[in-house]
């Protein structure tokens, strides 16, 4: 005899980025299984995999993964845990005023949104004549720098190669295809420490997940704010 089949609720969101709408079903337990062994694995390219794997199937085929900004990704897996699993989530922090013990805090994922700093722009005016259109980071691009151990100079500028989309001089734009690897790493060399200050802010504000949650040092009973961001703390 064969078994029933369960009807799957479905949901809409609105990206970020673009605030288009888009339809979503929570994932299902064999969903979850690839989910939880990606995390256990501890590895990066796994873990990103399954992310975007899951994410893909949950949106019906219509969010294209390896083309949306990193930050829209965690929006949408946010929203996949909250219907899949459940709206809280508990997360392990360390604890500030000793910067050694560990504590568990309860998140409600409801209230876990995307922020924007004001001072936000993919515009950064590098000289009076020339600027850079930047575009946002993609989860594949965060396959080298996400781990801070991996973290260094070749990692970040790689990742600033990444997301130049183009370069405007005066009335003239280059279009990234319209320079080479080499032309593009010799204008990078050539910038100052404040003119990739003002590239590094364009990272730095970016929209992300971000959360400020209180937690209680079990130790020394002191309370402290911890602010808890990306994706990697909600993976569980």
């Amino acid at each position: 005899m064969a078994l029933p089949k369960l009807a799957t609720a479905t949901y809409e969101l609105e990206l970020p980025s673009s605030a288009e709408t888009i339809k979503y079903r929570p994932f299902l337990v064999k969903e979850q299984k690839v989910l939880m062994m990606a995390s256990e694995s501890k590895d990066d390219k796994q873990i990103i995999d399954a992310v975007k794997n899951i994410i893909k199937s949950c949106t019906f085929d219509k969010v294209d993964v390896d083309n949306i900004p990193m930050f829209d990704l965690e929006y949408i897996f946010i929203k996949l845990r909250a219907k899949s699993v459940g709206e809280t989530a508990k997360v392990t922090v360390k604890c500030p005023d000793d910067e050694t013990t560990k504590a568990i805090v309860e998140i409600n994922l409801d209230k876990l949104d995307m922020t924007v700093k004001e001072d936000h722009t993919n515009i950064i005016n590098i000289t009076d004549d020339v600027s850079l259109n930047m575009k946002y980071p993609l989860i594949d691009d965060f396959k080298d720098f996400n781990n801070k151990k991996q973290q260094d100079s070749t990692s970040l500028f790689g990742l600033i190669k990444k997301c130049i989309e183009s370069v405007t001089e005066g009335e003239t734009t280059h279009r990234r295809i319209d320079f080479t690897d080499k032309e593009l790493d010799e204008f990078i060399d050539s910038l100052n420490s404040n003119q990739l200050s003002k590239i590094m802010k364009f990272f730095e504000t970016m929209p992300r997940l971000r959360h400020v949650v209180k937690v209680t040092n079990p130790k020394t009973k002191v309370e402290s704010e911890v602010v808890i961001e990306g994706l990697a703390n909600f993976l569980a």
